[in-house]
């Protein structure tokens, strides 16, 4: 069983090298982000809780989060393994995770502030679903459009460079601590994240073989 955990501060490729890696072990690619959506969408209770707290420009508590991936990780899809992309971001996160499950595989892909600044900058999101594209990397076939759903594409508040580095310094300060206590287990791959893409998945597969 593999039960891989993508870290990487934004900007990275997490979420790119998570769907080569979920079609290539044919494992569930969990995205924090899309659960979020899927709750408030269907208007469930920890949905409701979790919208209340982000009209409120709050984050959502770790309690509601956890309580999301939880259920998540007991579908029947998920028995075999998984691939989580954004959770968790914390220690506390990390220890409601332990109580759970336990993780074979921690990919670190790493990158400079710098070069996660410069990648978020042409980064655009559609607002019907959420669907990401780079206007270098990964650009869609039309401006402005989503390729999958026909939505706007936009550049979320979050992704200007001001934002971002408040955003960078957060991981640094949270997310990062949570390495050291995978790496006492020896669980973690670091990765360097400023290679080509193509070279990035190649590293990555190549643990896997």
């Amino acid at each position: 069983m593999q039960q891989i955990i993508l870290v990487g501060p934004q900007g990275s490729g997490k979420g790119t090298q998570g769907e080569k890696l979920s079609a290539y072990l044919k494992l569930p690619l969990i995205v924090t982000g899309n659960i979020f959506r899927y709750h408030i969408k269907n208007n469930t209770t920890l949905g409701t809780l979790a919208k209340q707290y982000i009209n409120q420009g709050k984050l959502v508590p770790d309690e509601v989060t956890n309580q999301m991936i939880a259920g998540r990780l007991q579908n029947s899809d998920c028995q075999a393994g998984f691939v989580l992309d954004g959770y968790p971001r914390n220690l506390v996160q990390v220890q409601a995770l332990d109580k759970i499950t336990t993780i074979t595989h921690v990919l670190h892909i790493a990158i400079s502030d710098a070069e996660a600044i410069r990648r978020i900058s042409q980064r655009r999101t559609c607002v019907e679903h959420g669907h990401v594209y780079h206007l270098i990397y990964q650009a869609p076939k039309q401006a402005e459009q989503c390729d999958i759903d026909g939505s706007k594409l936009i550049q979320r508040d979050d992704d200007t460079a001001i934002a971002l580095q408040k955003r960078l310094a957060i991981y640094h300060s949270e997310t990062e601590p949570i390495l050291q206590h995978y790496q006492q287990r020896q669980v973690v791959n670091n990765i360097n994240g400023e290679q080509a893409i193509v070279s990035v998945w190649e590293q990555i597969k190549a643990l896997f073989n």
